[in-house]
């Protein structure tokens, strides 16, 4: 089973190579440099399916911020066990 995580794109690399570009990702406060290779048309501030250091997808923000209050709420459920 593979999981995918969201996060929002913060920064990008200037690179001439599309297959080469990289952005900076930040997965509630965590950040991580993730190939856009699959999505040569994200911007800053877009949200982006990630799965093995790489962005899958471009998501909307609504349901971004669905993905990842679904993600809260498991940890914060599993805190209570």
């Amino acid at each position: 089973m593979c999981l995918a995580i969201p996060g929002q794109i913060t920064s990008l690399s200037d690179h001439s190579d599309p297959l080469a570009r990289t952005g900076c990702i930040n997965f509630s406060g965590i950040s991580k440099d993730i190939s856009l290779a699959y999505v040569p048309e994200a911007k800053i501030n877009d949200y982006v399916i990630v799965h093995a250091g790489f962005a899958l997808s471009i998501l909307d923000e609504t349901e971004a911020q669905a993905s990842l209050q679904a993600f809260q709420d498991l940890a914060d459920f599993e805190n209570t066990l």
